[in-house]
């Protein structure tokens, strides 16, 4: 396959011209630049390029067009390359028919013309929109390979960590794939030990560990350095958010993560109330893009988890998995919640085996035409529910309240009131989890009244609680193990005790100076992904006001 295209159509042959001349000059080495004067011209030269095989990456079409107008070309081009991103070409009285194009055409951005000079008008916004379509490209596959059955946890943990970091994979079950016992032949793998992962250069890991997973697919799991400026515990939005700002300016920054960039937010299907995504981003992509700034400045990512805390004089000394010490000058708790987990008979046997805690993206095409259901009201629960429809043939979700309105947004509640298999059972739980090595059936109470139903999946979101019980006593948490900082340290408006200092608390700080805290974890947080990345970038300035005390 040769290059991949960018297609540019417009009636107007010397407005055209202008932006063959302009893609050229900035994309020509990378992509080949094709020219259509109609909307049905494009159309044929997209049958004749999928016919010789080749990808189109963009579509840049003018709107005004007689016969096909842009929007109409762009729908329609959709069905042929349902992949390429879609970028419509407006003159200001179009602007109202292309936002409504981003719902009818799902074109992924508009823009205005003249778009002088392209260097700031034109090239940013395709530059992104060509590096999300390489990102989502899937070229004739010479990767990895996942051999394991799709009903063992341990399987599904080796394709969720790989998912999760980004790591294209093809996954193969024995049971399924003929293919999967002439490869463990051929790397000479015992196929009662599996999951095996297999790579292009003839090596493979076994029951891989996540830290030799981590090493194998070339993520540090040992840091560079002993020192840093700042130390954030936790890779999600509030701790991205921190590193970029931090490294952006000056601060010598260490992220220590133990999964992968994103945290909870990186497994959402869909995230549409962003700002600065009209048409929605998906949370594994804000992550990329977060993860991709923050390296761009420097930041170093540790893939391990965080074992403890504490303060060496004016240093702190944050303890990794692998048993080292890494020191800073302060440091950020950030690693967001977990979900909480599901008290019924069965769940626990069953977990990972078509028991799920949050979305399990990686799941999804797995649930082809299959009977799912998610258990949780809020919104990510609604997420996940548009997104597991395009896959399952029934998605139930089952709710404790009465309605969806006190706990979800309201627009995923329209959307999923016009979804058609999607069904909500309100008053409604899962009692136990059947089935045998596997999920099978759930037994679930509705209105008081019990009911055995068949399912192959279950995807719980019933809130979330911190995982935070390795924190030192001198970090002050509330009841439920969320850490307290700033005015929240006050008890009856006084400091607890163990705080020395001769200033208050900044607004972030916890109660050891010099750690501060951002996002989920935190006491009195709000539990969506535009405030953890406010609360992580403010959280720089104050890490400046302590610093400049010595």
């Amino acid at each position: 396959m040769g290059k991949p295209v960018i297609l540019a159509v417009d009636d107007d042959a010397s407005v055209l011209e202008a932006v063959i001349q302009d893609l050229r000059r900035k994309f020509g080495p990378t992509y080949r630049i094709v020219r259509a004067g109609s909307g049905q011209a494009a159309l044929d030269t997209c049958e004749q390029l999928r016919q010789r095989g080749d990808e189109v990456a963009l579509f840049l079409s003018d709107q005004r067009m007689p016969g096909l107008t842009g929007v109409d070309f762009l729908e329609r081009a959709r069905k042929i390359y349902p992949n390429a991103k879609r970028v419509l070409l407006t003159a200001y009285a179009d602007t109202e028919a292309a936002i409504r194009a981003i719902n009818t055409a799902q074109i992924q951005y508009y823009l205005t013309k003249p778009w002088d000079p392209p260097e700031e008008q034109l090239y940013p916004v395709l530059d992104d929109l060509l590096d999300d379509w390489r990102h989502g490209y899937k070229a004739p596959f010479e990767g990895l390979r996942v051999i394991g059955s799709r009903w063992s946890p341990s399987d599904y943990q080796v394709r969720d960590f790989l998912s999760r970091n980004q790591v294209p994979y093809l996954s193969l079950d024995p049971e399924r794939e003929s293919e999967a016992f002439a490869l463990l032949e051929r790397y000479g793998l015992d196929d009662r030990r599996l999951p095996a992962v297999l790579f292009p250069d003839g090596s493979s890991v076994v029951q891989p560990t996540q830290t030799q997973l981590a090493e194998k697919i070339g993520l540090r799991t040992h840091a560079e350095k002993d020192f840093y400026d700042l130390v954030v515990a936790g890779g999600g939005p509030a701790g991205l958010a921190a590193a970029v700002y931090a490294a952006s300016e000056g601060l010598k920054t260490l992220v220590v993560e133990p999964e992968s960039p994103g945290g909870q937010a990186g497994s959402s299907s869909k995230i549409e109330n962003y700002l600065g995504f009209p048409a929605g981003v998906t949370g594994a992509d804000l992550a990329r893009r977060a993860h991709t700034q923050a390296v761009r400045f420097g930041v170093e990512f540790l893939t391990q988890c965080v074992s403890g805390i504490r303060a060496e004089n004016q240093y702190r000394v944050v303890a990794t998995g692998d048993g080292h010490d890494v020191s800073c000058h302060v440091a950020l708790i950030a690693m967001g919640v977990n979900y909480r987990r599901l008290q019924a008979p069965g769940i626990e046997r069953l977990t990972g085996a078509g028991v799920y805690y949050g979305a399990a993206l990686v799941e999804a095409r797995s649930c082809q035409d299959e009977q799912v259901y998610i258990v949780g009201g809020a919104n990510s629960a609604g997420q996940a529910a548009m997104h597991f429809a395009q896959y399952a043939s029934q998605v139930t979700m089952l709710v404790r309240g009465e309605s969806l309105q006190a706990s979800m947004s309201k627009y995923l509640i329209d959307q999923i009131r016009g979804t058609s298999n999607i069904k909500v059972e309100t008053r409604s739980e899962v009692v136990e989890a059947l089935g045998d090595g596997r999920l099978e059936q759930l037994k679930v109470r509705c209105n008081e009244q019990d009911r055995t139903v068949p399912a192959s999946g279950l995807f719980i979101f019933i809130g979330a609680e911190p995982a935070t019980g390795w924190l030192p006593g001198e970090i002050m948490r509330d009841p439920r193990g969320f850490v307290l900082s700033g005015p929240d340290l006050r008890v009856d408006g006084k400091l607890p005790r163990l705080w020395k200092e001769d200033r208050d608390p900044y607004l972030l700080e916890s109660s050891l100076p010099g750690v501060f805290v951002a996002g989920d974890v935190r006491h009195g947080s709000i539990k969506r992904v535009a405030s953890a990345v406010g609360e992580g970038s403010i959280a720089v300035q104050f890490m400046h006001q302590y610093l400049a005390r010595f």
